[in-house]
């Protein structure tokens, strides 16, 4: 079984891509003065140098799970910006309340559970009039992912997994802007938006999962009962979807942002687990 899935080759095949929604959340921030940001899922550290440039950042601390993304960041820090591995799920462990005037995740939160509870832990990392803004992926609808739930729970795959597959703890775009409100947030804004990926043909498709949420099977298996798995997932795929030269592949992200004020620091929905 693999530790660390994740190539950064690989999820950077696309990288014109994935950066149009950080393009679109950075959007949202509001830049002040002297910023301590915190990028949750920075990767290989190239959009979170982009962000923290484009702030004018006294300090940015990016944090990412993986080993191997880690390895690329190294090459983007300095002036400010510095980078660790930890835990996207346990912001508690990024500091001990209102030391970030912004907390910032492109595309990364959508692999920790219980977002309600999440959202809780990050508000409270927010200084007086801190900022929140997230992007998380909403596209497990589509048949790129629907397959591969499907496939995983066909045999042998099933018994290797346990009985696991990957779901979705993505909420829908007006629970985050309720949710933000409850705790306190300001200038809430939350959308739904659909990126239309024109990739060279429906192939393309399996190496944009290979990249991501292919790897959180490749992970949980032996390497040669995921290469099979692979195999199948391929062909059901290649078999669902239209032939096309160049194929449209309709990509949905939920991005979602909101400023703390410093009057609503007390409120009653800042507890532990809000």
């Amino acid at each position: 079984m693999t530790a660390d899935a994740w190539d950064p080759g690989q999820y950077e095949r696309f990288r014109a891509e994935r950066s149009r929604p950080f393009h679109d959340l950075a959007a949202l921030v509001d830049a002040r003065p002297g910023m301590r940001a915190l990028d949750l899922g920075c990767g290989t550290g190239a959009l979170t140098r982009q962000l923290h440039d484009q702030l004018g950042a006294r300090t940015t601390l990016g944090v990412d799970t993986s080993e191997a993304m880690l390895a690329r960041c190294a090459e983007h820090a300095g002036g400010g910006l510095s980078f660790v591995q930890g835990d996207l799920a346990e912001p508690a462990g990024w500091g001990s309340g209102g030391d970030f005037d912004l907390v910032f995740s492109n595309a990364a939160l959508h692999w920790v559970e219980d977002h309600p509870s999440l959202l809780g832990g990050l508000v409270r990392l927010l200084a007086p009039a801190g900022q929140l803004a997230i992007q998380v992926p909403a596209n497990h609808g589509h048949v790129s992912q629907t397959v591969a739930v499907d496939v995983a729970r066909r045999e042998p795959f099933a018994e290797a997994l346990s009985g696991y597959v990957r779901e979705s703890p993505v909420l829908e775009a007006v629970d985050y802007a309720q949710r933000l409100h409850a705790l306190g947030l300001a200038d809430v804004h939350a959308s739904l938006r659909v990126y239309l990926h024109e990739l060279p043909d429906r192939g393309a498709v399996l190496e944009w999962m290979r990249g991501t949420t292919l790897t959180d099977y490749q992970r949980r298996m032996p390497a040669g009962l995921f290469d099979e798995y692979l195999a199948v997932y391929a062909a059901e795929l290649r078999a669902q979807l239209p032939d096309q030269r160049p194929f449209l592949f309709p990509f949905q992200r939920i991005l979602f942002a909101g400023s703390l004020s410093a009057r609503d620091r007390g409120l009653p929905g800042w507890h532990s687990g809000a």
